[in-house]
């Protein structure tokens, strides 16, 4: 039932945009067409710069990701869905999260946004609530856009076909496309986006996510079922580039490349982002027991070759949008489900990606079939895997520790590398089941304050102490859960996570890889300038719509003949090519760089405001800086003790594990203190993380508002 519709003017799609956003006010069921500003165009560019814009906008200090004011933003950028080039599916959501209580966005993959461009918009903005479930529906053909009642397709992503063949009509089932959440967006601060299209190779609906910050629990909050987008695309995907074979010669380039490097390196095209399991066990980078230890015996059973030979089918490329040959969205097609609500059904499973899988390793399991069923379920229930299984994790590390009782979790006994408590737990957080489950379902940062409370009861202990005691191995900052590196031995991705303005997430600095496998910065002061321009970089890529993989994960075989190798820059000519050919501009890597950087300031002055944008808000645990107990000390104490030789002025000679290991947490936070310092420098900051005036006018953000956020974060200081 259609409860508002309207027709609408398509606007022309040229270089790259449309310059149109629509709105929806969900408690008004108001639904309105406006241009983008110039100004917001030049200042932001389109994706992430945009969605920024929007949550900025639309939300003040007081707004929390349940106010009616809060806005849930979609939008693409300038190259997303150009067919000309490799990985261009990429869109951005992003809102007031209900985990870091200030801006949080993520990326994800598919063919939703560039339908909903090819339907005449660079953006969409929700606000308000509806008291019902509700869907947003736009026909691109018909140029009509309505809000009618949920869809009554039971699980999302296992009926999801339904749903296609309903809305396609005498179009192909390729041409519709949705976003949704699942019941773990109602019952959990972790609820993930699903991005849902046709494969047409594989002749079933597929799903990429949104998983980062709990953009689902905002979407189910709004009473928004998903947004519905159907156009006809027996035209192809292009964004009308002001010079297409230039373009064209671009993307040629880096399928060469991709075609070259991969098979011989990665390997993503034959195992997808899997490879990276042998690669982060090999260097002890792979999360084990909470982030405790590095590497496991038993990765061996879940290795990125088993995943290539055994479960992922070769035979069909696995691009996640029209034009991509890296091809890493691999899938199993044949499951059958042990756990939960469809047990005994076969169903395929999308992935698992690496975070996935890895998250399954941090709860101390290696096994492919739980790998498989937690990823299924994940994206069923509409869970982030990586909070949900940094979330279990933690859980089973502090009722190890003797912080949680079974009275505390309700009688279940959490354990490392069980597979069925792991799934146990995982269906009752997702349906919202009352007590230890439904509050597991709230985060980190929030069970960290109940665990403390409740050891305070029990015990008289001072609830803050209990609360530091957590805290050193609660991985979390600001609100995030950690993804799914071990940072101990790299202060680059120490850095690369606590100055990560979203929280701890890799796709705003990965620096695991130029760091501590290529060893490419070694110094102090490489690091340091890495963490400014390695951001920059990626929020690049997440303002115009592309995908990061081809440029970070397949070097170029001449970048090692560059001052730079870690910056891949033969890779970054074809994206400068790309980027003009498409606007019919002559940027060059600053302009790319200072682009990037306004919409990194802009969401800076969004957390000061939100009141997380300071110094103490860039803190991360100590587990991430160093071994917190003495078993981690052990477990690679050879090293360590060579560590502690070479790299610190202490003696060290006939001391105690224990005192080692005290030396050890001193001089990493003495280092991550002092790379705050140079990386606040480097950036354009004061010593308290905030921009400087310097770097406001610099980049454009000298009007008042701006401006009094800044001076007002320093007077309260």
């Amino acid at each position: 039932m259609n409860l508002k519709t309207i027709n609408y003017n398509k606007a022309n799609l040229e270089k790259g945009y449309t310059d149109r956003i629509l709105h929806i006010n969900l408690t008004d069921m108001e639904i309105s067409v406006k241009e983008i500003p110039a100004e917001t165009r030049k200042m932001f560019v389109g994706g992430r710069g945009y969605c920024l814009k929007l949550v900025y906008d639309g939300t003040t200090a007081d707004t929390t990701y349940d106010s009616d004011e809060n806005v849930l933003a979609f939008a693409g950028g300038p190259l997303c869905g150009e067919s000309g080039f490799a990985g261009t599916g990429k869109f951005i959501i992003g809102s007031i999260s209900p985990l870091t209580n200030t801006f949080c966005d993520s990326n994800v993959g598919g063919y939703f946004f560039p339908l909903v461009k090819q339907s005449g918009f660079d953006a969409i903005s929700v606000t308000g609530k509806s008291d019902k479930d509700v869907a947003i529906v736009i026909d691109g053909d018909k140029c009509e856009i309505s809000i009618e009642n949920a869809p009554e397709i039971g699980n999302t992503l296992f009926e999801a076909e339904k749903l296609v063949e309903e809305k396609r009509g005498d179009s192909k089932p390729s041409n519709v496309s949705f976003v949704s959440s699942g019941i773990g967006g109602k019952n959990t601060n972790f609820g993930c986006i699903n991005s849902v299209y046709f494969d047409v190779r594989r002749n079933r609906c597929r799903a990429k996510q949104a998983g980062r910050g709990g953009l689902g629990t905002v979407m189910n909050e709004k009473g928004l079922w998903g947004i519905i987008v159907k156009y006809d695309t027996s035209g192809g995907f292009s964004n009308k580039p002001a010079d297409r074979k230039k373009l064209r010669n671009a993307g040629k380039e880096l399928r060469n490349v991709i075609s070259e490097v991969d098979p011989k390196s990665m390997r993503l095209r034959q195992q997808g982002t899997t490879s990276l399991l042998d690669m982060m066990n090999s260097n002890n980078l792979l999360p084990v027991n909470n982030y405790q230890y590095g590497t496991d015996s038993r990765e061996k059973n879940v290795s990125g070759k088993i995943f290539e030979d055994k479960i992922f089918e070769q035979s069909k490329p696995d691009g996640c949008f029209a034009g991509c040959n890296l091809g890493c969205t691999k899938a199993c097609e044949e499951h059958t489900l042990k756990t939960g609500p469809l047990s005994g059904k076969t169903i395929a499973v999308d992935g698992p990606e690496y975070e996935t899988a890895a998250a399954v390793t941090n709860i101390g399991i290696f096994d492919i079939d739980t790998m498989l069923e937690y990823a299924w379920y994940c994206d069923e229930y509409g869970l982030d895997t990586i909070s949900a299984g940094v979330v279990i994790s933690f859980l089973i590390e502090a009722y190890e520790r003797g912080f949680l009782t079974k009275e505390d979790t309700d009688g279940i006994e959490l354990k490392w590398g069980s597979p069925e408590t792991t799934m146990d737990l995982l269906h009752r957080m997702a349906s919202g089941e009352k007590g230890f489950p439904s509050l597991a379902g709230q985060g980190i940062r929030y069970m960290k304050n109940w665990i403390a409370g409740r050891v305070s009861s029990r015990n008289g202990r001072v609830k803050e102490k209990v609360l530091e005691e957590l805290s050193l191995f609660g991985m979390e900052c600001k609100g995030l859960e950690f993804s799914m590196y071990i940072t101990k031995e790299s202060l680059a991705q120490q850095g690369g996570y606590g100055f990560a303005l979203k929280g701890p997430q890799h796709d705003e600095s990965w620096l695991i890889g130029i760091d501590q496998l290529n060893n490419e910065m070694p110094t102090f002061k490489q690091k340091a300038k890495a963490l400014k321009w390695f951001p920059l970089f990626r929020t690049w890529f997440n303002i115009v719509g592309l995908c990061k993989l081809p440029w970070i994960d397949v070097r170029h075989p001449d970048a090692a003949k560059t001052d730079e190798p870690a910056k891949n820059l033969p890779t970054i000519d074809y994206y400068l090519d790309f980027i003009n050919a498409t606007l019919g501009t002559e940027k060059i890597e600053e302009d790319l760089l200072e682009d990037s950087e306004r919409c990194y300031i802009l969401h800076k002055l969004i957390n000061i405001r939100q009141g997380y944008g300071t110094r103490e808000h860039d803190i991360i645990p100590l587990r991430a800086m160093a071994p917190v107990f003495i078993n981690e000390f052990e477990s690679r104490k050879d090293y360590y003790y060579e560590y502690l030789k070479n790299e610190t002025p202490n003696d060290i000679e006939n001391k105690s594990d224990v005192e080692l290991l005290k030396i050890l947490q001193d001089y990493r936070i003495k280092q991550y203190d002092k790379l705050t310092d140079e990386v606040y420098r480097e950036k354009g900051f004061d010593m308290n993380g905030i921009p400087t005036d310097e770097t406001m006018i610099r980049l454009g953000f000298n009007n008042d508002e701006y401006m009094e956020i800044v001076r007002s974060a320093r007077t309260n200081k």
